[in-house]
């Protein structure tokens, strides 16, 4: 029975070619047809089977009828004065690589233009569990994991959306919402289709995932023999400080996390990264600086230090005096450290600012743009 006589379309959209060709092998057609696909639908960004001008028209008309591309749909569009592009995007129930349908979600993803190249966060999971307690996302609670074809469908969406303006770079950091490590299968899955050179062809050393410290995931990552860059958000300068702000490190305590790191398979190129969220007066002290450069001295590092953006929460935006001499101490102990100020705070598209919140400019609609449906 073929997938649109039992009343479900096939998903094209986060297959492998191994999976299309398959596909293309079950309804009776060549195998290398599945490859054609995916080079439409990565390489070409072609989203209508109707538009696969390298398929015959026959199969085109079929899979009109017997498959579909289901790319997220923008419900709005936030536009920060900085550039900078929030989407709130709403996804179907999802059925990918045999998992039961799952429930609709809405998730959001940001466009972050520059000079010669965009950047494009994506979320991995719909709400998240961790509960970072400085993060609004962690308010929602975890809501459902993502599929491959979920997590892809950010990036093409953006990109679509800004086709007519794109640099010749594209970056991509998987720190939207959700822990990508806890929806390990799915990642894995869409970060191959982002970084192969036959499909999205993004480079490694242009992606970036980001985690919380799950230890057994980031044991998983670094066997992949195609796998982003990592970065790893800490955040605190001992235990008791983690332990207040990421319920997280009471499994996963700093001092095996640090273990798990120096395991870490770096490639010739690569340093982890650590990220590391300055809340005023908890731990941007210059003493927190110095525990944080003995805790990172045997490491191949460098560290983000991310301002905290202002949100719903109870803490606050460190001052610049304090954000200088902290990255100051750690220059000295000869860890690199740089300050990373968030794009669009104005419209909840910074760091740790996304909880599907409507922006404050709203009221006015003057950097708002809805997108109807399809």
């Amino acid at each position: 029975m073929s997938p649109h006589e039992s009343g479900n379309p096939h998903n094209l959209l986060g297959k492998s070619p191994d999976e299309l060709r398959e596909f293309m092998h079950a309804l009776g057609e060549p195998a290398y047809r599945g490859g054609q696909i995916y080079h439409a639908l990565y390489a070409e960004r072609r989203f209508d089977v109707a538009a696969m001008s390298n398929l015959p028209a026959p199969l085109r008309e079929r899979l009109g009828r017997e498959a579909v591309i289901a790319l997220p749909e923008i419900r709005r569009r936030y536009e920060s004065s900085d550039g900078a592009v929030r989407y709130v995007l709403a996804l179907g129930g999802a059925e990918d690589l045999g998992v039961a349908i799952q429930k609709p979600a809405t998730v959001e993803a940001v466009f972050m233009p520059e000079e010669n190249r965009q950047t494009i966060c994506i979320s991995t999971q719909a709400g998240c569990a961790v509960d970072c307690h400085f993060c609004l996302t962690a308010t929602l609670g975890l809501v459902r994991n993502l599929t491959a074809a979920e997590i892809v469908g950010q990036v093409l969406v953006a990109l679509e959306d800004h086709r007519a303006y794109l640099k010749p770079q594209t970056n991509v950091v998987l720190m939207g919402q959700g822990e990508p490590l806890l929806n390990y299968d799915a990642v894995i899955t869409a970060v191959r289709i982002l970084l192969d050179p036959n499909g999205m062809a993004i480079t490694p050393k242009h992606t970036t995932l980001s985690t919380s410290g799950i230890i057994p995931g980031i044991d998983r990552l670094a066997q992949e023999k195609v796998r982003p860059k990592l970065a790893i958000s800490l955040n605190a300068s001992s235990n008791e400080q983690r332990d207040a702000i990421m319920p997280i490190n009471r499994k996963y305590p700093i001092e095996k996390l640090l273990e798990t790191c120096a395991r870490y398979p770096l490639r010739p190129w690569e340093h982890l990264t650590f990220e590391y969220v300055l809340l005023g007066g908890f731990n941007d002290a210059p003493d927190d600086a110095r525990r944080l450069a003995k805790l990172l001295a045997n490491l191949r590092a460098k560290i983000n230090l991310i301002p905290w953006n202002p949100g719903e929460l109870p803490y606050e935006e460190p001052n610049a005096e304090r954000i200088e001499e902290f990255r100051r101490i750690l220059n000295e102990k000869h860890i690199p450290a740089f300050v990373r100020y968030s794009r669009g705070q104005d419209v909840m598209a910074a760091c740790g600012q996304l909880a599907v919140l409507e922006s404050k400019q709203d009221s006015s609609g003057s950097r708002l743009s809805q997108i109807s449906p399809t």
